[in-house]
């Protein structure tokens, strides 16, 4: 089994001056729930990935969960994390089980969270967990999507949502 814990050996991540003060208010603040609201590109992902490096060197949580809208982020969260030195399994199904125990956590869509609710629920509950809600407005694309990601996640020991799109039309 490989270590769970984040490699420090990797060199430190610059962060912007939005990315640095956005970090600072969080550590101060210590909520449970905090929106990120930046255009895209601005680095929402490394900021996020930052902050779940940081909360578990501080052993604030035990584990990551981001939820994405597609296949294809799930692969580009998992890499990001990589480079952070921190290990999100991209392929986790819903019929799985358990996290493996050599990963950090891992990545999902919300559609496999409004398809099994409770399977997230679960593995919400089993670990103080960092759920990390990417492109949070996908969450209102349908009803059981919203409905599915509240019952997934209220439990969770802390929830980061992201966005470039606050508002939709």
């Amino acid at each position: 089994m490989k270590d769970r814990t984040i490699d420090i050996d990797r060199p430190p991540v610059r962060l912007r001056a939005w990315q640095s003060e956005a970090l600072a208010r969080y550590r101060d603040a210590g909520p449970t729930d905090f929106l990120v609201t930046a255009t895209p590109g601005a680095g929402k992902t490394t900021y996020a990935l930052t902050l779940a490096s940081d909360l578990m060197g501080r052993r604030a949580i035990d584990r990551v969960i981001v939820v994405a809208p597609t296949d294809h982020l799930r692969t580009q969260w998992a890499y990001a994390a990589d480079r952070l030195g921190m290990r999100l399994d991209p392929t986790l199904a819903n019929d799985a089980g358990g996290v493996r125990p050599d990963m950090h956590g891992y990545v999902t869509t919300y559609a496999q969270v409004a398809a099994r609710p409770a399977i997230h629920e679960a593995r919400t509950r089993a670990k103080r967990s960092l759920v990390i809600l990417d492109e949070i407005h996908h969450a209102g694309d349908g009803l059981s999507w919203g409905e599915a990601t509240m019952t997934a996640f209220d439990t969770a020991a802390r929830r980061l949502a992201l966005t470039g799109t606050p508002f939709r039309t």
